[in-house]
């Protein structure tokens, strides 16, 4: 039962709080949290995208992200989560940590390191007041050293320190008094907002632990858990397992089994067992770059004042198609969308030989399934289509590429550096002229449940597709870069590319395409070219 009026009157606050409009300031220069990191590299190191907001409810896994709302001034706490755990000692970076590093060092603090921002919606069993909520946030940094660590440069050399004991800063946000009819609402969206306040500004690895963390309190119970992940220091894979381990100490105050290993592990065994991994895959890397042309798509026009521009496309009848060809083939989804960029790309191009870029996530590696680390790597897909195949020819061809780019994603990102240079292959060459393809959807199944599959139905769902510009960035990794998210009403086809080769007019012709193709493909094979040919001014070749 909640405290009255004068109950709340009469609670001693944990710390001084002040009333004042919503706003957390950390001990950094301020930054735009809405750029992306340019990672600069002909083999960029990570995904690179606008840092996104999930919300996890009660049942683990689903997402949503609250809707814009104006806040009033709300009061403030500073509090603290004390942790414990066992020490390590220092280690190297990880090789995926590494990749991250460079790419930070050479853009400096120009733009905002991509966050990885989740807010947990607290449990409806469980305890929910500060005291509790701060002792699972306390043990959970504890039980993984990968949160308590912090990164030394001494004399250029790189290391991670684990530290055994300390104290976590954590924001206490009052959402307003309780028994208004839209307080959960109105808590989920002030903790939309101290998301984006927590990931405004860059980390400063040397100086504070690798996630910030807020609670929303609505009345006298906490309705919402913020964390903004430093994405240097995990993964998304590792941001899911660790939600999941908070969920259990919330719930049940401890867990049995012990945690993964932990990022200091990685980089240890890094150093040792998997060196003969790693060699595998540089060699795979460069024999596959000396496959793909040095030119993709041409020069259009001088470059937009912010030359990299992001299109989004969202489509039901692209997400019913999706669903109906992996169906009719056989295969995954994400195999069915990355074939159909391969093939759009390859069309505009003119280029027989299609290289693709993915990221891949490396849990298949023997110990690393519950790791906490960053592992995540960039990954090669080499698709060749000299002999014209047709379209469901083509798929098993993009499967069998895109499991050949995932074993030998792993690798040492400096033995990759020597090797091309020695091959006299480009190396953070600026931008790399290959399409990066990102599916970051959270659910990637093929269930056409509810949906209205007949032909004409799919075909006539493409009048409702929309198209919009998002954000402009002036420095960015990739000439052309295609993410597949989740949208509420269909799938979402992103795609951010060099104006001067890919201006507004253009990338909508482009996602339109992709999204055209699919719908072909739901029904039936297509011959090569796969799309009827377009005129000049219509491909931008």
């Amino acid at each position: 039962m909640r405290a009255g009026a004068a109950g709340r009157r009469n609670r001693r606050p944990i710390t001084e709080s002040a009333e004042r409009p919503l706003g957390i300031r950390f001990p950094m220069d301020a930054m735009d949290a809405r750029q992306c990191p340019d990672t600069g590299s002909a083999m960029p190191i990570r995904r690179c995208a606008t840092a996104e907001t999930r919300t996890v409810g009660n049942r683990m896994g689903s997402s949503e992200r609250a809707g814009a709302l104006a806040l009033p001034p709300v009061a403030q706490a500073r509090l603290g989560a004390e942790f414990a755990g066992a020490s390590a000692p220092p280690a190297p970076l990880t090789w995926g940590q590494q990749a991250l590093w460079a790419a930070i060092r050479r853009r400096g603090r120009e733009q905002t390191l991509m966050s990885l921002r989740r807010i947990v919606a607290m449990p409806r069993k469980g305890s929910a007041d500060v005291a509790s909520v701060l002792r699972a946030i306390g043990a959970l940094v504890g039980r993984n050293s990968s949160l308590r660590t912090r990164i030394h440069v001494v004399d250029g050399d790189v290391r991670q320190v684990v530290v055994a004991a300390g104290e976590l800063p954590v924001l206490l946000v009052e959402a307003g008094p309780e028994g208004s009819a839209a307080e959960e609402h109105h808590g989920a969206a002030v903790a939309a907002a101290v998301a984006d306040q927590l990931a405004a500004t860059p980390f400063d690895h040397a100086q504070e632990w690798p996630q910030r963390v807020a609670l929303v309190r609505v009345g006298d119970r906490i309705s919402h858990l913020v964390v903004v992940f430093s994405h240097l220091t995990v993964d998304f894979q590792a941001v899911e397992i660790l939600l999941r381990q908070l969920r259990l100490l919330l719930l049940r105050g401890g867990i049995g089994a012990p945690a993964g290993p932990q990022s200091v592990d990685v980089a240890r065994w890094e150093q040792d067992v998997n060196r003969r991994r790693s060699a595998r895959a540089v060699a795979y890397w460069v024999r596959s770059f000396t496959r793909l042309p040095s030119r993709t798509l041409p020069w259009i026009a001088p470059p937009a004042t912010s030359r990299f521009q992001r299109t989004v496309l969202v489509s039901e009848a692209a997400d019913t198609a999706v669903r109906l060809a992996a169906r009719r083939c056989r295969v995954t989804s994400s195999t069915v969308l990355l074939a159909a960029i391969a093939v759009v790309v390859s069309r505009w191009s003119g280029n027989d030989v299609c290289g693709l870029h993915s990221m891949a996530n490396n849990r298949a590696v023997a110990g690393y399934a519950e790791a906490i680390a960053k592992l995540n790597q960039l990954g090669l897909v080499v698709v060749d289509t000299a002999d014209r195949p047709s379209f469901d020819d083509l798929l098993p061809r993009v499967r069998q590429a895109a499991l050949e780019a995932y074993r030998h994603s792993y690798y040492d990102p400096m033995e990759l550096r020597r090797a091309f240079e020695a091959a006299g292959l480009p190396y953070e060459a600026g931008v790399s002229p290959h399409c990066y393809v990102n599916d970051v959807r959270l659910g990637v199944d093929t269930d056409l449940f509810g949906r209205a599959v007949d032909e004409a139905q799919v075909r006539a769902a493409m009048a409702g597709t929309s198209v919009t510009p998002a954000e402009s960035l002036d420095h960015f990794t990739w000439r052309m870069r295609v993410e597949i998210i989740d949208q509420p009403r269909g799938i979402g086809i992103a795609l951010t590319g060099d104006t001067s080769y890919l201006p507004p007019t253009h990338a909508e012709r482009f996602l339109r395409d992709v999204e055209r193709l699919l719908v072909e493909a739901a029904f039936g094979d297509m011959p090569w070219p796969w799309l009827p040919s377009a005129s000049h001014e219509d491909r931008a070749i």
